[in-house]
């Protein structure tokens, strides 16, 4: 029998990712990369939000369209979100903004699926990471514009697909279809990867572009471009524990979330630096951490 409060919540948003980090909550994430029957089996997952892994997995927008369809059909969730949210992993990094110009594309169709929010890998540069949220948000959207970003390059057709999986019209997910928290009523959630040498340089810049939610480190990428193979997390070569804090620092500063790993005893050490987003966490894990900061939010 489900929980009281799991029959009559209501949710304030399309994205929980977004509804949770508005009210303050540390949000949990489990990883993905199938199709339909995949996402009718997760769609009651104990996780946030699911990280769609099409970085190290094949490009299959089909199948991308599939996972939600399944998300939706399995759904709601427990707290009576239509979806967890979903956010994609692209296999494009952000070097430049020449190249994110050349695979937005890519941008546009993932979004035209339904998902909640994209992770760019290897943002090397705010320039890279402004035509990352320009290719993200359609036109009409002007919050930063010739301030930080150019105009949107989204255009017509793809919204009715989308429009589907979260429940809303054609007319509601263009109102809605915008990044947050630059815009306070978008239900896009929008990250970046500082993850190699070259891009830690440039991370206060990067993470200040209008339009970005949050960051994170990407530590495997970032051990190798300082030259190691492998590493030992409770041991950071000394590269890399100046990059994780001013990474940490530069999230801080923007005002953006900050995304990282954990182990089952880690989580409150982690919290306590002020680490939003978490990966690896578990069930079991996640449930302790929503207890100890007090969600009422049902999970």
């Amino acid at each position: 029998m489900r929980k009281t409060t799991e029959l009559t919540w209501k949710p304030k948003r399309v994205n929980k990712a977004i509804e949770l980090l508005e009210a303050g909550q540390p949000i949990y994430c489990t990883d993905a990369h199938g199709g339909y029957e995949e996402g009718r089996e997760m769609a009651q997952t104990w996780a946030d939000y699911i990280n769609y892994d099409m970085e190290h997995h094949p490009y299959d927008i089909a199948k991308l369209q599939g996972f939600m369809r399944g998300l939706v059909d399995g759904g709601p969730t427990k707290s009576r979100h239509r979806t967890p949210a979903v956010i994609v992993v692209l296999p494009v990094d952000g070097l430049s903004a020449a190249v994110i110009r050349a695979n937005a594309w890519m941008i546009k169709q993932v979004l035209a699926t339904g998902i909640h929010g994209i992770l760019l890998t290897h943002a090397r540069n705010p320039e890279a990471v402004s035509e990352f949220v320009s290719a993200s948000r359609y036109p009409f959207h002007k919050q930063a514009v010739n301030n930080g970003l150019r105009e949107g390059l989204r255009g017509n057709g793809g919204q009715e697909t989308a429009a589907r999986i979260w429940g809303v019209s054609d007319s509601e997910y263009l109102a809605k279809a915008d990044t947050w928290p630059l815009n306070s009523d978008g239900e896009l959630l929008l990250g970046l990867k500082i993850e190699d040498r070259h891009a830690i340089l440039n991370a206060e810049e990067s993470t200040k572009v209008p339009g970005i939610g949050f960051g994170e480190g990407g530590l495997g990428d970032m051990a190798m471009s300082f030259g190691y193979p492998s590493w030992d997390e409770r041991s950071y070569p000394q590269e890399m524990a100046d990059a994780r804090a001013r990474l940490i620092a530069a999230c801080k500063a923007a005002k953006i979330a900050f995304l990282h790993g954990v182990r089952k005893n880690d989580l409150r050490k982690l919290l306590d630096e002020g680490v939003m987003m978490v990966a690896g966490a578990g069930a079991e894990v996640a449930a302790k951490g929503r207890k100890d900061t007090g969600r009422k939010m049902p999970w």
